[in-house]
């Protein structure tokens, strides 16, 4: 590609429009990452060691946790390099892997939350048939292939985006090197590029989305239809944390994903990216463990034991 042959360098705006504030952003970013790191990694440690745990659900969020860990680190770091430094630089070779792994992490994610609300599915309308339909093996099938789904979309846009010639001042208005802000500074033709670009944004969002909603629809249905109040609200909690998460996961990335070109303000697209990239990853360990018994008492039993 021409882009990394010549080794183009472009300028991240960040946050420069809010000047006054770099420090204070810098501070709460970086708490919000220590958290971030801490709780995602939390889950895992726990739900590896204790036995309790080595259920389908925690298996996939064990999953779960680990995007979150990767995605953060490959934004979060530099963005906080970046507040405290006047020159915001990144090469174009940097931007792509940048790139590569954002389009690669957020698809992997969207395959795993549909995979996680068929578990829940499974477990709330089918409970008789649930260790068979669910076993170690057709988990591991499910969470490969929610792995590998990343592969062939992050290699094709991000080599195809860095095939086109930059122009003008290489300045990404973002905090990171993201699809949109990156397209707005090619300077030929990208309407094939962009049709294409909705069609893959639109299969990665929508086949997991159906399935989440498919699947949801179904277990409000049998939720209503059980005869105790107790069995409701039993059912309703085991699937009340994944439904929160998918939410918050599907009405940030989606307003910024499924926007056509520089539809969205770039202040606005920051700041949407932000609670992606930053509080969604913090917020979903704490939505998992707090609503959690099951994990509340494998903390106590792992950390307690030392």
């Amino acid at each position: 590609a021409p882009g990394l042959r010549n080794q183009t360098y472009f300028t991240l705006q960040g946050f420069s429009h809010l000047a006054a504030l770099q420090v204070l952003l810098f501070q709460g970013i970086l708490l919000m990452f220590l958290v971030t790191m801490a709780g995602n990694f939390l889950i895992i440690i726990v739900a590896t060691t204790d036995p309790a745990l080595h259920t389908p659900m925690y298996y996939f969020l064990k999953n779960l946790a680990f995007i979150e860990i990767c995605f953060t680190l490959n934004i979060v770091p530099k963005m906080l390099v970046d507040l405290l430094l006047e020159r915001k630089v990144i090469s174009s070779s940097a931007c792509a892997l940048q790139l590569y792994f954002v389009i690669f992490f957020v698809t992997s994610e969207c395959f795993l939350l549909g995979a996680m609300a068929y578990d829940r599915y499974v477990a709330v309308c089918r409970p008789l048939h649930y260790v068979i339909m669910m076993n170690g093996r057709v988990c591991l099938h499910m969470t490969i292939a929610c792995w590998m789904a990343g592969i062939p979309v992050s290699v094709a846009l991000t080599a195809w985006l860095f095939s086109y010639p930059f122009c003008g001042s290489k300045e990404i208005e973002h905090f990171f090197c993201d699809i949109t802000p990156v397209l707005d500074l090619v300077c030929s033709d990208t309407y094939l590029f962009e049709l294409l670009l909705f069609i893959a944004t639109v299969i990665i969002i929508l086949i997991p989305f159906i399935l989440t909603a498919a699947s949801y629809i179904q277990i409000i249905r049998t939720i209503l239809q059980m005869p105790s109040a107790e069995g409701r609200r039993k059912a309703f909690f085991t699937c009340v944390a994944h439904l929160v998460v998918v939410t918050l996961f599907y009405c940030t990335t989606g307003v910024v994903h499924l926007k056509p070109k520089s539809s969205l303000l770039a202040n606005s697209r920051k700041l949407v990216a932000l609670s992606y990239t930053v509080v969604t990853p913090m917020v979903n360990p704490i939505i998992y463990s707090l609503r959690n018994k099951e994990v509340k008492h494998a903390l106590r039993r792992t950390f307690g034991r030392r």
